[in-house]
């Protein structure tokens, strides 16, 4: 049962509705795509932790955009834990496979093995941008770090930002089922009050830390009792529940929230993608002069770029790159 349990779930988003409340949701199971992700790289435990709660927020989150768009992570601050980044790519057809990338920047040298993540990032920001595609200006929302965790980091983004109440319960780590290799396994639950019909409210400050918003400044009265309610149901919630796999997420729905009538859509599989390309960083070199393009080149007379996200390594002649070399390709036609 547990084989079938974790062929059924693993690596999937679930998304719901809770209807006696108006609230909405996701359930969200990582496993291969974050072994993918982490495995590429040679993170300390503290980072690996970091980089996992950030790429389980981007699937609950990025599982809300529409079709073919992307969406992104950024996280970054004045600690050993310079960067983390993630991104969502949505699928181009509906029930396909979306795909899903991260990566973390850090001082070797500075950071500490065995203390708390979130604090070795220091003060920065939180953001989230949405691009919908070529012809379009990315939408982009940032809040300072605060609340002692990444997910807390993202519940102020969405009080702050979107003034929609939204709370994260997720558990992450390594683990090992009987007859298998230790691996990375996630899961989580988000909740997300539905907008409110009479649209923003205007606030000089919040009761969050710094004076943002919180949950509890945007909703009142009846609103304010069916969020609350649900936020105690999911407090009951267990480390193991989350990550699975021996409880698939249509039971933990029911057995969380069978009194607010939970009503299941269809599950999102997700998967770890990368859209680098020797094309891209052409691309992203065609601003440069030759000159530029020649402090660049090695000793072997090549310019090499590595990807971040998946450590592909391209190699290409200094002569092809550059606005330069474009100019004189068109010219020779």
């Amino acid at each position: 049962m547990t084989s079938l349990t974790k062929i059924a779930w693993d690596d999937t988003v679930l998304p719901f509705q809770l209807d006696r409340s108006d609230i909405r949701g996701r359930v969200a199971r990582l496993d291969g795509l974050l072994d993918r992700i982490l495995t590429q790289h040679r993170y300390p435990f503290v980072v690996e932790a970091l980089v996992a709660e950030a790429a389980l927020l981007t699937a609950l989150i990025g599982q809300t955009i529409k079709l073919r768009w992307k969406l992104s992570l950024q996280i970054r601050g004045d600690g050993p834990v310079r960067i983390i980044a993630t991104d969502y790519y949505a699928p181009d057809t509906r029930g396909d496979t979306a795909q899903i990338r991260a990566w973390a920047s850090y001082d070797t040298d500075r950071v500490d093995p065995g203390g708390p993540g979130f604090t070795q990032i220091g003060s920065g920001y939180f953001a989230i941008l949405v691009d919908q595609g070529a012809g379009t200006v990315p939408y982009q929302g940032i809040t300072p770090l605060s609340g002692g965790s990444l997910s807390a980091c993202a519940e102020t983004y969405f009080a702050q930002s979107e003034q929609l109440p939204t709370r994260f319960a997720l558990s992450f780590g390594r683990s090992r089922t009987p007859g298998e290799d230790e691996s990375w396994r996630a899961g989580g639950v988000m909740l997300q009050h539905m907008p409110k019909a009479s649209g923003p409210i205007a606030r000089d400050g919040g009761s969050g830390e710094g004076g943002l918003l919180a949950a509890e400044d945007i909703l009142d009265g009846t609103e304010g009792e069916n969020w609350s309610r649900a936020n105690l149901l999911l407090d009951t919630v267990e480390e193991i529940e989350l990550i699975g796999p021996q409880i698939a997420p249509t039971d933990l729905l029911v057995r969380l929230f069978h009194e607010e009538t939970p009503r299941v859509f269809d599950a999102q599989s997700v998967q770890f993608g990368c859209s680098c390309s020797a094309d891209k960083v052409r691309q992203s070199l065609s601003i440069y002069s030759a000159k530029d393009i020649g402090h660049m080149t090695t000793n072997e007379g090549i310019v090499t770029a590595d990807c971040q996200f998946c450590g592909a390594h391209y190699e290409f002649d200094p002569d092809t790159l550059g606005f330069e070399a474009e100019k004189s390709e068109d010219d020779n036609g």
